[in-house]
């Protein structure tokens, strides 16, 4: 299974799920993406995110100042790919 990192230590809210998102339109379905940050807000922001769009989040942890979320991208419907 295929994981892209994506480092946005120091950006505020709302640009690490702003940019987050640009990185898992590009993504295939069921890639995982791990993102790097230090917006204490990213914790709440990141859950409410992935619950609006329905992609996965299967792993969340925090070293010192820098939260690390793994989100799966959900699998696009029958017949639709997302643009």
């Amino acid at each position: 299974m295929s994981e892209t990192v994506l480092d946005l230590k120091g950006l505020s809210c709302p640009l690490p799920v702003l940019r987050a998102n640009k990185v898992l339109r590009s993504l295939a379905p069921g890639a995982r993406l791990r993102v790097l940050a230090t917006d204490p807000a990213s914790v709440k922001d990141f859950h409410a995110y992935c619950e609006q769009t329905g992609h996965a989040l299967v792993a969340m942890s925090q070293d010192r100042e820098t939260f690390t979320f793994v989100i799966q991208r959900k699998a696009d419907p029958p017949g639709k790919a997302e643009p």
